[in-house]
């Protein structure tokens, strides 16, 4: 596999060659993989230097919305607290660093400084430990008043599925769309992590000053993690191609957002608000 060339911004995907099996036959091909590199989270605020918050694995690209939804999702700062956003300069970076560190400023000192960690890209909750304290946490519970038919919640996993470029070349990507009460597409975005993809969704909606849809499209099942993101910035609705932790149907339930798994076709599964759903 070629690595990204010394100061050059990594991509999405990076080629390989393979060898493809079918029966007796063995293909030799080129093929790509979805890009798996190391982002380090900092931030500063007036009269306090950068700092470290975190090192998360991610699919390169959106870094600055990758970024912006971590710290709001983990309470550090507020959308409106965020002032600008940049790639690190620091002179002792190697060139292959360059675009791996971003530094996010804040206008005012976060809310708290979390022990700088490693998170990989399995990884979400980092911190959250229970319910009460995801729903202690949210700034504010989705709409009560918002339904979205399942017949139309059905349609939606083929319309997330026709805005996953990354997967469609590589197969191994994540993806989280964030949908309006219509069943229209706002953003989608795609990481090898499923906890990247919410952040970096939700992230651009911070960074251009616009509020968050209230519907939530994942690829994949649906953790603790995902749902405590989706209780912070008030979506209502959850569905998926996938299923659901216990946990994730639990907070679900308490927070009052409807989540629906295994959703094929005409096929899929309510597990929290079914009102949500018209069910």
């Amino acid at each position: 596999m070629s690595a990204p060339a010394r100061g050059r911004r990594p991509g999405p995907t990076v080629r390989t060659h393979v060898v493809e099996v079918c029966g007796g036959d063995h293909l030799r091909h080129e093929d790509r993989l979805a890009t798996e590199e190391p982002l380090e989270i900092r931030l500063s605020w007036p009269g306090a230097d950068a700092q470290r918050l975190a090192v998360t694995m991610r699919t390169p690209g959106h870094d600055f919305e990758l970024a912006a939804g971590w710290l709001v999702h983990e309470q550090i700062i507020r959308p409106a607290d965020l002032r600008a956003v940049r790639y690190c300069t620091d002179t002792d970076l190697r060139d292959d660093e360059e675009f791996n560190v971003v530094t996010v400023e804040s206008s005012t000192a976060p809310a708290y400084l979390p022990a700088a960690r490693a998170v990989n890209s399995a990884c979400g909750v980092c911190g959250t430990g229970s319910i009460e304290d995801a729903l202690r946490a949210a700034p504010g519970l989705p709409a009560q008043d918002l339904v979205v038919p399942i017949e139309l919640v059905q349609r939606l996993p083929d319309l997330l599925r026709a805005s996953q470029p990354g997967f469609e070349r590589t197969g191994g990507l994540h993806a989280a769309g964030l949908f309006d009460a219509a069943g229209t597409v706002v953003v989608v975005r795609e990481d090898v992590g499923r906890h990247n993809a919410l952040d970096k969704a939700v992230g651009s909606r911070i960074l251009a000053g616009e509020p968050v849809p209230p519907v939530l499209v994942l690829s994949g099942r649906v953790g603790f993690e995902l749902v405590q993101k989706a209780v912070v910035s008030g979506i209502a609705v959850i569905a998926s191609v996938g299923a659901p932790t216990s946990l994730a149907v639990d907070l679900a339930a308490r927070a009052g957002i409807g989540l629906a798994g295994f959703i094929r076709g005409e096929r899929c599964v309510v597990y929290a608000a079914p009102a949500r759903f018209g069910v």
